[in-house]
């Protein structure tokens, strides 16, 4: 649930495997989280504790860490945990899924926590958010789940998924170039929007078309299950999801230039040296 021009502030990198033992921060009982409604059991069915922990989690750890806004803390259960967790009704028997930019692990959590059988990789570029990422899915004992540390477009060729999801990342014309090439032929994109979902896929059907989508539309999940239903972008795949060309010249252009920067910085770091000599 974080903008791409926030993930540029720290430099991508492998598989994100955080040293640190033990649950994620502690601290005192979050101000304003509710108590979970009566759906998150029927949603989240054995696993409805892990998904109570989870939001408190989001809403103590993620508040101090940045990750979540104070004021979402009271509507954390209806706005962001059960609104993702309802696009496992979209999702195939025994899965692959990507969460691209996951953020504070929305959606890609509480749909791993609904689903088990979904295999879920949380893709996100800025270690603050990897590191807790990982110390969720350690406390929560998350066997379904991997946390990555990179960009989209850094995984071409190193990751082939049958979902891909994102949730406030992008508008959906580049979520799509970095999405698409991660799917698997006749794979989906997910990717819940609001009030501007049905202009987005208008202003961006040329655009799907080139990479390889074949059907796209605006759908509405947990119907009778939330009070407001969530609204997706589904975009299908057909037999070859485009893109990938595109999204490695970008990976390699985004490594040159990060080369580029670190050689500057070693340069005038040399250079000051001399001079204090």
């Amino acid at each position: 649930m974080d903008t791409e021009n926030a993930a540029a502030g720290e430099p991508a990198a492998g598989a994100g495997n955080s040293a640190a033992e033990g649950p994620a921060v502690e601290g005192p009982a979050a101000e304003g989280l509710t108590e979970a409604p009566a759906v998150a059991r029927e949603v989240f069915g054995d696993r409805f504790d892990a998904a109570v922990r989870y939001t408190e989690l989001l809403a103590t750890a993620g508040v101090q860490r940045g990750l979540i806004g104070p004021r979402e803390v009271p509507r954390l259960w209806d706005r962001h945990v059960l609104n993702c967790a309802v696009l496992a009704e979209l999702l195939p028997p025994g899965s692959t899924l990507c969460d691209v930019g996951s953020g504070a692990g929305l959606p890609g959590i509480p749909v791993a926590l609904a689903r088990p059988d979904v295999s879920v990789t949380l893709l996100e570029p800025l270690l603050r958010r990897t590191t807790f990422l990982e110390e969720v899915v350690r406390e929560l004992n998350l066997e379904n789940v991997t946390v990555l540390r990179g960009r989209a477009e850094e995984m071409v060729g190193k990751l082939a998924v049958d979902v891909v999801t994102a949730r406030a990342v992008a508008p959906l014309d580049r979520l799509a170039g970095w999405g698409l090439p991660l799917l698997r032929p006749h794979g989906q994109m997910l990717a819940l929007k609001g009030d501007s979902a049905e202009q987005e896929l208008a202003d961006s059907r040329a655009g799907l078309t080139k990479l390889g989508a074949v059907e796209w539309s605006v759908i509405s999940v947990g119907e009778g299950t939330l009070e407001t239903s969530t609204r997706v972008i589904q975009v299908k795949a057909g037999e070859s999801p485009g893109g990938v060309k595109a999204a490695t010249r970008r990976a390699k252009a985004a490594r040159a230039g990060r080369n580029a920067n670190a050689s500057r910085v070693g340069e005038r770091g040399r250079g000051g040296r001399r001079r204090g000599r």
